[in-house]
Order: C-alpha cells, then sequence, then structure tokens
C-alpha cells in the first residue's frame, strides 16, 4: 500500500517521524513530499508553537525529553523557527528520496544548523555540489507550491502528515493510529468515529 509522507524540515515532530517510520514501513510504502508548513498553517488560520510565546518553551522542552526517550540525537539548531523555503523548495526539485531527506533533517536537528546561514554546507551534506544555488525558477517555486496544495486537498492541516488514501493522519504520535489502521481499514466506518466526526460545533455562529 502507498501513502505520502508531508514534511517540512522545520518541524522536530518531523524528524521524529522520519527516524520512525520503520514501524509502518514494512506495510507501507511511503513516499516523502516536502511542503512549506506556513502555507499549511496559513490555510488552516494556524499558528506554529514556535509563534507562541507561552507554547514555544514547553514545545521545545518536550521535543528534548521526546528525543531522549526515544533514543534519537537531537539538537536545537541556532535558532527556530527559520526560513525553509530554500531548503524545501531544493529538496522538492531534487525529488529527495529518503536518503537525502534523513540528511536534511540531520542537518537540522543532529548538526543543529540553519540551511540559509550554512546553505553551501547544507548541500555538500545532501551530496549535491557545494555551489548549488538557492532554487528561485518557476518550475522550483510550482513544485513546492504543487506539494502543499496537494497536502491541503488531502486535508493536510500541518506537519507531519501522512496520506493514505481518503485519509489524513497527523503528528509522530499517530504513527501507532496507522498501524491499528492497517490492521482495521474498516475503523472509520465504524459508529463511535463516524459519531466522533458528525459531533456539532457549539462554537460554530448560528442564526435566530
Amino acid at each position: 500500500m502507498k501513502a505520502r509522507f508531508y514534511f517540512d524540515i522545520i518541524s522536530p515532530f518531523s524528524y521524529f517521524y522520519v527516524k520512525l517510520r520503520h514501524r509502518l514501513e514494512p506495510r507501507l510504502q511511503i513516499e516523502p513530499v516536502p511542503v512549506l508548513l506556513g502555507g499549511l498553517l496559513r490555510a488552516a488560520h494556524n499558528h506554529g508553537p514556535g509563534e507562541i510565546a507561552a507554547k514555544r518553551p514547553y514545545t521545545y522542552q518536550f521535543c528534548v525529553w521526546q528525543a531522549e526517550k526515544l533514543g534519537i540525537p537531537f539538537r536545537f539548531p541556532e535558532h527556530h523557527p527559520f526560513i525553509t523555503v530554500a531548503a524545501q523548495r531544493l529538496l522538492a526539485q531534487e525529488r529527495a528520496d529518503w536518503t537525502m531527506v534523513e540528511r536534511a533533517f540531520e542537518f537540522v536537528w543532529v548538526m543543529g544548523k540553519d540551511p540559509n546561514l550554512h546553505w553551501s554546507d547544507f548541500c555538500s551534506h545532501l551530496h549535491l555540489d557545494a555551489d548549488t544555488p538557492r532554487p528561485d525558477s518557476p518550475a522550483s517555486k510550482a513544485a513546492l507550491t504543487a506539494n502543499t496544495q496537494e497536502a491541503l486537498d488531502r486535508g493536510a492541516f500541518g506537519v507531519p502528515a501522512l496520506a493514505i488514501g481518503e485519509r489524513i493522519f497527523w503528528g509522530v504520535d499517530a504513527i501507532d493510529w496507522v498501524s491499528d489502521y492497517l490492521d482495521r481499514p474498516t475503523m472509520f466506518e465504524e459508529a463511535p468515529y463516524r459519531t466522533a466526526s458528525m459531533v456539532p460545533n457549539g462554537l460554530a455562529p448560528t442564526t435566530a
């Protein structure tokens, strides 16, 4: 079975997901798809945790704890959040396979570097020419835009997100849910799931 994995290297949770994807790979053929998290958040009228003062340190410290629990190498980059447009365009332009994707995440979340400040080193780490220019062609821009729109069309509202057929699973903590879904593909047809999807919104505007 095929799946599409939407990611942005700005996300530590996407990094964790990449490191844990082996839990699903025996049963899923997962294709990495670079998107722009900012575009997903804007479409959902949402903010990333790095933009919310009280949530930022909590989330960052949680990432440190989670990496420790998972036994995964982890180091915050020089500053965060940072702009990932050029890096994500490059990954889209190069049709990055898992090896390149892993190296991109390693550059940020193991080596602790912002690709914008170390562009030549970033390209070299991806096994590209150090003189590789920052993608600025209409084609490279269109590729990332198309990926992001595809993720939106499939229901993604953040990263990491895994799309399987018409279903979208968001967050690294949804890996176990994906596994259960593969065991029970009729899960969402069951009454509790159908009922949960139709709970009325108590904050929705009403007409008098």
